[in-house]
């Protein structure tokens, strides 16, 4: 009898295990990611593409969903043209000024990996980010004109993404995100 128990006991849990490996309705997870990137964004009001650095950290909210508290920075110099009344004949030059903007806020994303039956080793998303973007402006010593004149950054941050992630390991995978302000590739670090 006690051999009975024992090999039914050992054939159950075997069982168990053979099921749970083979489980694959188990949500993935994705949050808990550090992403770092860097990339390119493309600002209408300058006219050009600017590096531009980001960092965010996914928490999973609901199934294939995360939320990212994100930070990033782009730099830019460009120059004003204007009468200076202080030079003889009040001659007009160029003036420089330099542009430091700080996006910040929440990046939603959605991951198709079920639907597109994807592999572990690949994430596909899409995702859309929300936010304020903070400017600093300092203009070229000698410049006593309006300094509101440039274009700058709306105080209101909006993108949206799609992208990809190539997992090197469980802990490390490299990623592209093209967006329609900034595109970037970079390193997801997962905790």
């Amino acid at each position: 009898m006690k051999k009975l128990i024992f090999i039914t006991l050992a054939f159950l849990t075997g069982l168990q295990v053979t099921v749970s490996a083979q489980d694959k309705t188990a949500p993935e997870k994705y949050g808990h990611t550090l992403n770092l990137g860097a990339g390119l964004g493309y600002y209408r009001y300058i006219g050009r593409p600017l590096p531009v650095a980001s960092v965010n950290f996914e928490f999973d909210v609901a199934r294939n969903f995360t939320l990212a508290p994100f930070v990033g920075v782009y730099s830019y110099q460009n120059n004003y043209y204007w009468r200076d009344e202080n030079l003889p004949y009040n001659s007009y030059r160029y003036y420089t000024y330099h542009v430091t903007v700080v996006p910040m806020g929440v990046k939603g994303t959605y991951y198709f990996d079920q639907l597109f039956r994807a592999s572990s080793k690949w994430d596909f998303y899409a995702a859309g980010s929300l936010g304020f973007a903070y400017s600093h402006v300092v203009w070229e010593h000698g410049y006593y004109g309006d300094q509101h004149v440039y274009k700058t950054a709306s105080p209101l941050f909006m993108d949206a993404h799609i992208g990809v992630e190539y997992h090197l390991n469980k802990r490390a995978g490299l990623f592209a995100d093209l967006s329609t302000g900034v595109s970037t590739v970079g390193v997801g670090i997962h905790f």
